[in-house]
């Protein structure tokens, strides 16, 4: 033990490799943490998360400045979007929150931060920049790319990722987005809003297949209304460059076959984990492209080498690899057997209306097998939603049949914010009687939580035998009005 150099080594600066870093770090552990970029950070803060969210709250800025009639508001001719002054507030933005992701500061914290492509020579050591260095424990955080399938003519036709949206010089006048997952309908939606013409190819029959079609089917709706188009069930056979264009040919499930022709192409088709070049198949760790195999504490097949973050290939999302590099840091240092409980975490998509779930959806109790009742309430019929001019979407409880929550799904105006509620009752199990009776400011979007689970109790109090009862037991009169009265 005395002849490891560090006590752990993070490979990977983004949201897991940080969160283990940090906590390592202040607990006493010697830590040494490695980025191959050159800024921490990770996906999320340079390509992800940061820069799409500020690009949506830019569109929808725009978007409420072209709608203002829809609020008693004079008319407004506005002028053409200016993507660089636009991708000029992204990268400010990006700017501010890598202060809090700065080498410094880890560094402050007792961390060793190095730069550079780090790959195993043997079970507790890596060569780096020329040198060897060994540690007790390691992590693999090495996050996720975006996936380029085998499409014929990709290889040879300029193309967008997540990586290249965020900084171009101007707005395309045209956007074809190859997918139809998170990435691919928030920008749909943020670059129709800002003046593109935007076209969406997905292989299935809906967009955002994981989640309910219901709920997917409305928020594709709500786009459609906005101006995207829309071609489901469509087999991408081919991409081709023209110069001032980029040419997409589809096959449809009709077998016709169409040209799309677009300024630029946005691949939105998945991701691929980041393994290749560590080394890791001389440590006989089973990983492959769609992620690095753990058991559930997060150990690799090598016990003191963990993985944590999008590299597992399981949830990929900022908050997940924030909650494994958490239960990482807690085998590795404390030596707890913590184990990673997936039941009820949350997710989002960001569009307008935001998708947000919680657990099981419908698909997923279906496919469990589990028999479950679903609850409903609707955004029209909440009064600030109202006031908002928000009408669209809806609640969904999801019950067993014990009647013990499985899941919630929230398509309607802040879903993300109005779920967090949800993630203190769901993980804290939280009886649904004490949110029923529990007191909402009004008016507020979410008074529709306490409806939902209202909807669930009203049939029990209000049902025809507690009124015989009522009625046997205080005299209760009756209707006072309509039939029956």
């Amino acid at each position: 033990m005395a002849g490891y150099e560090f006590d752990i080594g993070v490979i990977g600066g983004g949201a897991a490799g940080l969160t283990v870093t940090a906590g390592a770090a202040q607990a006493g552990a010697k830590t040494l943490l490695i980025e191959k970029e050159k800024k921490l950070g990770g996906d999320c803060l340079h390509y992800g998360c940061v820069p799409s969210k500020t690009l949506i709250k830019t569109a929808h800025v725009y978007h409420l400045m072209r709608n203002s009639k829809e609020f008693g508001l004079p008319g407004v001719d506005l002028p053409p979007v200016d993507f660089r002054e636009v991708a000029h507030r992204i990268q400010s933005v990006i700017d501010t929150i890598q202060h809090h992701d700065s080498e410094e500061r880890f560094c402050k914290l007792g961390a060793k931060v190095e730069f550079g492509e780090p790959i195993f020579v043997d079970e507790h050591s890596i060569r780096l920049n020329g040198k060897t260095v060994s540690a007790k424990n390691w992590v693999l955080a090495t996050g996720s790319s975006p996936a380029v399938p085998p499409i014929e003519g990709l290889n040879e036709t300029a193309y967008l990722t997540n990586k290249e949206i965020f900084s171009l010089d101007h707005l395309p006048s045209s956007l074809i987005v190859l997918g139809a997952g998170p990435i691919a309908i928030e920008m749909a939606q943020a670059f129709c809003r800002l003046g593109s013409k935007v076209t969406i190819v997905q292989r299935s029959n809906q967009i955002l297949s994981k989640e309910d079609k219901d709920m997917a089917d409305t928020l594709m709706r709500v786009l459609e209304s906005e101006g995207v188009s829309f071609y489901l069930n469509s087999l991408v056979l081919g991409v081709r460059d023209l110069g001032q264009e980029q040419e997409v040919r589809i096959k449809s499930g009709t077998n016709q076959t169409t040209q799309l022709r677009g300024e630029k192409i946005l691949v939105a088709l998945g991701r691929e984990v980041n393994v290749e070049g560590l080394g890791l198949v001389g440590l006989g760790i089973e990983a492959s492209r769609k992620g690095v195999k753990v058991d559930n504490r997060l150990r690799t097949t090598q016990k003191h080498i963990y993985a944590a973050g999008d590299v597992t290939g399981q949830y990929q999302f900022t908050h997940a690899a924030g909650y494994e590099g958490g239960v990482v840091f807690t085998n590795a240092i404390f030596h707890l057997p913590r184990k990673v409980d997936y039941t009820f975490l949350p997710w989002c998509t960001y569009t307008d209306p935001e998708l947000a779930s919680i657990g099981m959806n419908e698909k997923a109790a279906e496919a469990a097998g589990v028999d479950y009742s679903v609850w409903i309430e609707e955004f029209k019929d909440n009064d600030r939603s109202l006031a908002e001019g928000e009408t669209v979407g809806k609640i969904k409880m999801i019950l067993d049949g014990k009647e013990k929550p499985l899941g919630v799904q929230i398509l309607g105006p802040q879903a993300g914010e109005l779920l967090n509620e949800w993630v203190a009752v769901l993980n804290g199990k939280m009886k649904l009687s004490t949110l029923a009776s529990a007191v909402h400011p009004y008016p507020t979007l979410g008074e529709i939580n306490k409806r939902v689970v209202g909807n669930f109790f009203s049939p029990k109090i209000f049902s025809e035998r507690v009124r015989k009862g009522l009625k046997f037991f205080f005299n209760l009169k009756g209707r006072a009005c309509g039939e029956g009265a």
